[in-house]
């Protein structure tokens, strides 16, 4: 999987030209960004964030919770198990370590991922509209999930040999590249996992400078 296991995941960035409107679709995607942020700020937080009666997704909600008001400079699983509200023993018990929760957290972010995506190109039959809807479904998942794609690509703290994250970035990855296939089949001079990779990098740079041009805005 070309797109997805690789250190660092993504190439430098450079132009990919699909016979489609690439700045307009770019444009499209930033501006819906911006429009689905303020929705997602919005959207009032569960009021049930850690039930037990699934321990480990209550683990992997609060390890989320603790990435994103702390950082992962200061993640534990002391302070997970805290937050949770189980004893300090309880992450390592289901998840062995901090690696095994952090790459949990991530296979849940290419789930996440893949499943919003695959929705998002669902009745779009134009090749270009679907990589639109993809840009779209990639930074929403990044909106409403933002600790999970902190630590998705982060192969010095997951274990990238785990089979779970294998699949899952595989199924992520795939959404993507049978949309680049469908380009390809038009413009046979384009390779699948190069296009692929870049069109990544791109909805991965919205994500990065999205910070910087919020700020502009106000």
């Amino acid at each position: 999987m070309k797109g997805v296991i690789r250190a660092p995941p993504f190439p430098a960035a450079g132009g990919f030209h699909c016979q489609v409107d690439n700045v307009k679709s770019d444009v499209d995607i930033v501006k819906w960004f911006l429009e689905t942020d303020a929705v997602v700020r919005a959207s009032p937080p569960s009021t049930d964030r850690y039930h037990h009666g699934d321990l480990p997704n209550a683990l992997r909600r609060a390890a989320a919770d603790v990435i994103v008001e702390k950082g992962l400079g200061h993640f534990s699983l002391r302070e997970v198990a805290r937050r949770a509200g189980v004893s300090h023993a309880a992450p390592a018990h289901h998840f062995g370590d901090t690696t095994g929760l952090l790459t949990s957290l991530a296979v849940e972010g290419f789930d996440k991922l893949a499943d919003t995506c695959a929705t998002a190109v669902q009745g779009i039959d134009d090749p270009g509209a679907r990589l639109v809807a993809i840009g779209r479904g990639y930074v929403e998942t990044g909106l409403r999930y933002p600790a999970h794609c902190e630590v998705m690509f982060r192969g010095d703290i997951v274990d990238c040999d785990d089979p779970a994250y294998q699949a899952a970035g595989q199924r992520a990855y795939n959404v993507l590249a049978d949309t680049i296939q469908a380009v390809v089949d038009d413009n046979p001079g384009l390779d699948v996992d190069d296009a692929a990779d870049l069109c990544w990098s791109a909805m991965q740079g919205l994500l990065v400078l999205y910070p910087n041009m919020s700020r502009r805005r106000v």
